[in-house]
């Protein structure tokens, strides 16, 4: 089982990597391979609507800023989770543009494989940034993993998110979680259970 992890922060090893690098290792522990990407500070295109994705070509049209990377390593994962710091009581502006392009042109890479979302802040905002993430989830078809508490950790710097003693906990109680889940999944898959011939035709754009 393979969990992929995005750091939606463009600072490489700061807050968001040090909660991520948590779950990581709680997931290690439990016989998971891991890989941490990070989104970096280079520019990311917004989505722009084109719908080029759903007809020309698979992936996102936009070729230049590694989505269509990150959408080809996540068709190899069996979980993810994505992780962001708080800016204005909001995800970062890049991992929301990021996973707008990743769930719009690969949604299948991710439906029916288990997601969590980690935020990092100072202070406060993190409840309202969670939930902006879970949405991309409840969207794709996607159980979300949850740990002992909110998955958020809190700290200025690295070396305060060390001392979040409870946060780091919720992240490894959450790297155990998804684990289970995914030995679950696998569990099923070798009883034959397969997942839900689900319906896609309907697209009710207005109610009259």
């Amino acid at each position: 089982m393979k969990v992929l992890l995005v750091n939606g922060s463009p600072k490489e090893k700061g807050c968001t990597y040090t909660a991520l690098a948590e779950v990581a290792k709680a997931l290690e522990q439990e016989g998971a391979e891991t890989e941490i990407v990070c989104l970096g500070a280079g520019a990311i295109r917004d989505c722009i609507g084109c719908g080029q994705c759903n007809t020309k070509q698979p992936g996102c049209v936009f070729g230049d800023d590694g989505i269509n990377e990150l959408i080809a390593k996540a068709r190899e994962a069996d979980g993810f989770v994505f992780g962001t710091p708080v800016y204005y009581a909001h995800p970062s502006g890049r991992v929301l543009s990021a996973l707008d392009r990743m769930f719009y042109a690969g949604k299948s890479a991710f439906a029916h494989k288990p997601g969590a979302a980690v935020a990092s802040a100072r202070r406060a905002g993190t409840t309202a940034s969670v939930d902006v993430l879970n949405k991309y989830f409840t969207i794709a078809e996607m159980p979300v993993v949850s740990s002992s508490y909110w998955n958020m950790v809190h700290g200025n710097r690295p070396e305060e998110v060390l001392q979040d003693k409870e946060g780091l906990q919720v992240m490894r109680n959450l790297g155990r979680n998804m684990a289970w889940l995914l030995r679950c999944i696998e569990a099923g898959k070798a009883q034959g259970i397969e997942v839900p011939e689900n319906e896609y035709e309907e697209k009710t754009s207005f109610i009259r």
